[in-house]
């Protein structure tokens, strides 16, 4: 019996030790036969974009880290994926991709994502680097609590505006006119290019005199009418988004601000005579872009916003555009004169890369994390490989060479080739860059914008916006209040362009908007605003 009983805890015990041995090996993170530490991985993409396995700087970056990255590429109907993921709690490793995980989602489920800060401390000297060169990059990966869930970026060579308004000189110079200085003569001009066959093609009914890109349900966006408020010196971001904004270092909100209502009447003024686009308030974004290209030579819009002459027309109308100066409100205006700033919206992010907390090796996943914020490989994260899409020419000096493709643009080459700008990056100020054609043509038609913005109050007069981390109580309650404040401003905007009637219901529509709780809201992000503004001293 004795016998029994040893014979069976002997066997008992040799379970517990296999079980035990077992868990340890599931445990160890797995590896390939030449040592790598393998991970999972996941990233948004653009549809246009190749296949990560051939991304030879990818490969090398991996490499460097001593890791093997399994990846899954998502190239659409990532928030119902996302959804399903994160509701079941089972994420790789690494995820990428412009704010594919948001503040929110840290919030909704807690200890699903690694806390960053102390692996960037022991193993991310480049992250580091940026954080030290540029500080705004740690204020916009860092939560109010301290804790780093998600990593921004700082790509540095896009411009201060998005959104260039572009005037058909051919028109002009066709019609006799100036090029507007302020909306007076932009009324005019706009009038005359419906009226008197501006194209030259002896068809005076086919010239669109002004057109501008849809507008969202949830805000104003790039190539959109909201950059005219800078014509009465209001500084927007972003196009306008909700309205905030910043003003002698005070957050206002332009939807009952009255110099708006002074835009949306002129702007109703121009609908009324027939002088915007019929489709400004239906059409996508592809038809506004295709309407803009003309036919046969022929241009079909006078005056519009876009981001760049080619990008914006085509190869071939675009040389009868040019850029112009942000113009007055009227000529005896005599204010300061302004624009939408979105060089922080276009040059930082916020959570580009996340690790999940289950990682079995995160060191090695810091490493790689840390390699990709190199500045070289950051260059080619945004551009592509050395060799194919950039030449090294020395220390630190690189060029952006032309797409091997030659019937393909630099944008679409870069966007075929590569992360692009959905990928984290650190392009430091330290390295010397010869841009593609396409970026220098950009920055060559930036120059009547630029002097807006030389005078310009960057800490008092450009609303930081992503800049500003609330709290999940805070966070929820202004989203509540902005989705019932969006429903209704949006809507009366298009109401009021199209059909008229600001004047008589300005009074009643900002008193609704103070009930649906606008004034809280500003005064809520004044608070965050100004903590803002001590942590940047």
């Amino acid at each position: 019996m004795k016998k029994k009983l040893i014979l069976l805890i002997t066997i008992c015990l040799m379970f517990v030790l296999a079980a035990c041995s077992d868990d340890e090996t599931s445990n160890e993170p797995e590896k390939t036969e030449d040592g790598k530490v393998v991970l999972t991985g996941l990233i948004t993409k653009h549809p246009l974009t190749k296949e990560l396995k051939d991304m030879e700087w990818l490969a090398k970056a991996e490499e460097r880290a001593g890791v093997e990255i399994k990846w899954e590429e998502v190239t659409a109907d990532w928030d119902q994926k996302k959804g399903a993921m994160l509701a079941g709690g089972d994420i790789p490793d690494i995820i990428v991709g412009p704010n594919a995980i948001t503040d929110a989602d840290f919030a909704q489920f807690p200890g699903l994502f690694e806390n960053l800060k102390p692996l960037i401390e022991e193993h991310g000297p480049n992250i580091q680097k940026m954080f030290e060169q540029q500080p705004k990059t740690k204020i916009l990966s860092t939560q109010a609590d301290g804790a780093i869930y998600g990593l921004s970026k700082y790509q540095r060579f896009w411009p201060e505006t998005a959104t260039m308004q572009f005037i058909n000189k051919q028109w002009l110079d066709n019609l006799g006119l100036e090029t507007p200085t302020n909306w007076d003569e932009l009324f005019t001009v706009l009038k005359a290019f419906k009226e008197e066959d501006a194209n030259g093609n002896g068809d005076p009914n086919d010239e669109i005199p002004m057109d501008f890109a849809p507008v969202g349900e949830g805000g104003f966006g790039y190539f959109q009418p909201t950059v005219l408020l800078g014509s009465m010196g209001m500084t927007v971001t972003g196009g306008g988004g909700q309205g905030y904004f910043l003003e002698d270092g005070k957050v206002k909100n332009f939807f009952i601000d009255e110099r708006y209502k002074q835009f949306v009447a002129f702007l109703h003024k121009l609908h009324e005579n027939g002088l915007i686009s019929e489709e400004a308030f239906t059409q996508d974004y592809s038809q506004y872009q295709a309407v803009a290209r003309g036919e046969g030579g022929n241009a079909k819009v006078g005056y519009t916003f876009g981001w760049e002459r080619t990008d914006r027309f085509g190869l071939e109308v675009s040389d009868q555009y040019v850029t112009f100066a942000p113009m007055k409100a009227s000529a005896d205006y005599d204010g300061e004169v302004s624009w939408s700033y979105d060089y922080n919206q276009l040059n930082y992010g916020v959570n580009f890369i996340q690790m999940s907390s289950q990682t079995s090796n995160k060191e090695a996943a810091m490493k790689f994390i840390n390699e990709l914020y190199d500045p070289e490989v950051s260059l080619q994260v945004l551009f592509g490989s050395m060799g194919p899409n950039i030449e090294k020419m020395g220390d630190n000096s690189y060029k952006i060479l032309p797409p091997q493709d030659e019937e393909m643009d630099p944008g679409t080459w870069k966007w075929t080739s590569t992360w692009a700008d959905n990928g984290p990056m650190f392009i430091s100020d330290e390295l010397e860059v010869e841009l593609p054609v396409d970026m220098q043509s950009v920055d060559e038609q930036q120059a009547p914008f630029k002097k807006v913005f030389e005078s310009l109050d960057h800490e008092n007069d450009v609303f930081p916006g992503m800049m500003l981390k609330y709290s999940e109580e805070d966070h929820n309650q202004m989203t509540l209040v902005n989705t019932d404040f969006m429903n209704l401003a949006i809507s009366k905007f298009g109401e009021w362009v199209t059909s008229g009637g600001i004047e008589e219901e300005w009074d009643s529509y900002v008193k609704q908007v103070e009930q649906i709780g606008l004034p809280s809201n500003i005064e809520i992000i004044q608070g965050y605003y100004d903590d803002y503004k001590e942590q940047l001293k």
